[in-house]
């Protein structure tokens, strides 16, 4: 799986656990909000409530248990991921946890890259939109022969298409901000996702559904910025 560095991206400074949340440091000095901190700052109510009642019916202790755990997973994930992109031959280890997370990351890269992506682009590249935001995306290239952003998840269980909204709004945002500072014309957006219990399950979005969700996002940002 080779690495073809077609773009040239920033290596941006990050700031996290600030009042203002996640932040980047643009090349010129400004500081600008995460896309996850944008998408965090303007959930909607029904949201906000759906965690809330999640976290009363399971308890403090335990929810905050499960979320730290997923963060563990889905990192451990992401890593074995990176490695096998760049070329590397990862392994597990002996430690379970990390074991788990392989064999996720190892579902993915056999149900999903290895049958259909064509080429490798940028990995782990951090994508900024001049003035508004910023974040790191886990991949981009040609996929299904298509120019395509495309991130990893991982999840305790599958998702329905509600589930994942936010994901490609996301996805919209680094899309965005490739095409704007690169000059590119992203076709496509996909997840790829596995749960732990080893399922794996996709979202590809194009067409008219590409241009929603990028709408979505343009309002999340303005409600952000209260404009």
């Amino acid at each position: 799986m080779k690495l073809i560095e077609k773009y040239s991206y920033p290596q941006l400074k990050r700031e996290d656990g600030g009042p203002n949340g996640r932040i980047y440091i643009d090349p010129d000095g400004n500081p600008l909000p995460s896309v996850t901190t944008i998408l965090d700052a303007t959930k909607s109510e029904k949201s906000k409530k759906s965690l809330e009642a999640w976290r009363r019916r399971l308890g403090e202790k335990k929810s905050e248990e499960i979320k730290n755990e997923a963060a563990f997973r889905g990192t451990m994930m992401h890593s074995f991921l990176e490695r096998f992109l760049k070329g590397e031959n990862p392994k597990p280890g002996s430690n379970m946890y990390h074991q788990h997370s392989f064999k996720m990351a190892e579902i993915i890269i056999d149900t999903y890259l290895k049958p259909f992506l064509d080429e490798t682009w940028g990995i782990e590249a951090i994508m900024y939109y001049p003035e508004l935001y910023a974040g790191t995306c886990d991949l981009y290239g040609l996929y299904q022969g298509k120019i395509s952003i495309i991130d990893f998840k991982q999840s305790n269980k599958l998702k329905t298409d509600e589930r994942v909204e936010d994901y490609k709004v996301q996805m919209s945002a680094y899309a965005l901000a490739h095409d704007v500072v690169h000059g590119t014309t992203t076709e496509q957006a996909v997840i790829l996702m596995c749960t732990k219990d080893f399922e794996p399950q996709t979202w590809i979005m194009s067409g008219g559904e590409f241009d929603k969700y990028k709408n979505y996002w343009w309002q999340r940002v303005s409600e952000y910025y209260n404009v």
